[in-house]
């Protein structure tokens, strides 16, 4: 059983903490608690007690990303992810590296459209050490000059990487063409030249720009109190004035509909022995009420092994060995795809056969059973996927960041329980009426 009463982090009063979730067994003992606190300076800290593990997960949510970018700083983002670990005036970049590797901690970063997140994961004991390298990390990194040169060498090599893996463009590739104009078609990478010209000032100006406390979501979750979690983080975060001032934290990014996916078809040539394919329409935004509706009908189109398109593409036809779909949502815009992997002579008769099961679930919708299936996989991959301490902070996180809210794991199963076959068939007719965009990474 789940009580409370969730509400955006920016209705409540800075200097306050309230209960978000309490769920209770069939004893009535609290086996979970969610608890939120605005502090003073906006930086929200939100908690997840688990008393029944002894793991302990925290992550800085950190509310900008490359869609945040102006051309000339395309990369900066990720560049400056890069950049947090390299040192402070308390620790060098060693020092960051080897405080958490000294506990067998798991300590990492990503950086994508909208946010970045640096997160790490350790024994409960050692939740207030994993804080405080997070917070002086994220409020006092140097940004040397020589970390600068050094870095920017090894992200040439990484977009390199990228560009060598055929999966990494032709997702890369449907972006830049299907929101040519917009912030989402850059890569969240950035491109080489762009790279090479980015300057330590441009860098640290950016880092002084968006890093700051009323655009910080702090989430942990694990075998911790929420109370002594507070301390800590105004402690480790109240370097340099950082927590200093009065705010109110940055509201969710929201759209009242989703922007167009532009159609047509690009392609980029490669070296390689197969096609790598995207044949996508536009999708729905991220706080759509429909998503659980989509969330279902991606699953029976391309969410596992019994899913359609695997089933009409690999098992019946074999003509790929590799063919989901997948679902990406913004906060103003998103994209339904198929993806496939194949042999040149193939590519007319995978596109021909992916467009016939779009359409017959357009017309047609589901069936009963892939309908009953496609729930199940959803419920199941939700509730393990809750198993740990960093699946639950991530949840925190992101919830914090893109709703404002936090809805608690019985409503949301209730959420795609009530998702109906007219639901499914009316957005499956929607979204594949769209003229499509195809994106081809191959070799010819």
């Amino acid at each position: 059983m789940t009580i409370g009463s969730p509400g955006p982090a920016f209705a409540q009063d800075p200097g306050t903490t309230i209960t978000l979730l309490s769920t209770r067994d069939e004893t009535g003992a609290v086996v979970s608690r969610v608890r939120r606190t605005v502090l003073d300076s906006g930086l929200r800290v939100i908690t997840e007690n688990l008393p029944g593990v002894r793991s302990a997960a925290v992550g800085v949510y950190v509310g900008v990303g490359s869609r945040d970018e102006a051309q000339r700083l395309s990369g900066c983002s990720h560049f400056l992810e890069h950049l947090l670990f390299k040192g402070t005036p308390e620790r060098s970049g060693l020092e960051i590296s080897a405080s958490l590797d000294g506990v067998g901690g798991e300590f990492n970063a990503y950086t994508a459209k909208e946010y970045t997140c640096y997160h790490a994961r350790v024994i409960d004991e050692d939740l207030p050490l994993a804080i405080d390298v997070l917070g002086d990390m994220l409020t006092s990194s140097l940004i040397a000059p020589a970390d600068v040169e050094a870095e920017r060498e090894v992200i040439l090599d990484e977009i390199a990487m990228h560009d060598d893996d055929p999966d990494d463009v032709v997702h890369n590739l449907i972006a830049e063409h299907g929101w040519s104009g917009s912030s989402l078609a850059k890569p969240i990478a950035g491109r080489p030249d762009s790279i090479e010209d980015l300057t330590r000032e441009q860098i640290n100006r950016y880092y002084r720009r968006h890093y700051l406390a009323p655009a910080m979501t702090v989430a942990a979750a694990g075998n911790l109190d929420h109370d002594e979690v507070v301390a800590m983080v105004v402690k480790a975060f109240g370097r340099r004035g950082f927590l200093a001032g009065a705010a109110t934290p940055d509201p969710p990014r929201r759209a009242d509909r989703a922007r167009g996916l532009r159609s047509g078809q690009s392609f980029v040539r490669r070296p390689i022995e197969q096609f790598n394919l995207l044949l996508g329409v536009g999708g729905i935004t991220r706080s759509d009420p429909r998503r659980h509706g989509l969330a279902v009908l991606n699953s029976a189109l391309g969410g596992g092994t019994s899913s359609r398109l695997f089933q009409e593409v690999r098992e019946r036809r074999g003509l790929a060995y590799s063919v989901y779909s997948f679902a990406s949502s913004y906060s103003d815009a998103g994209l339904v795809a198929v993806s496939a992997g194949c042999l040149p002579g193939k590519v007319g008769d995978v596109l021909r056969v992916s467009r016939q099961v779009l359409s017959d679930v357009a017309a047609q919708g589901l069936t009963e059973e892939e309908l009953a299936r496609s729930k199940g996989q959803l419920r199941g991959g939700l509730v393990l996927g809750l198993e740990e301490s960093a699946s639950r902070m991530h949840r925190l996180g992101e919830s914090e960041m893109f709703h404002g809210t936090l809805r608690g794991v019985e409503e949301i199963l209730a959420s795609i329980d009530a998702v109906t076959m007219s639901d499914v068939r009316e957005l499956a007719a929607k979204l594949f009426s769209q003229r499509e965009t195809l994106a081809v990474v191959g070799p010819e």
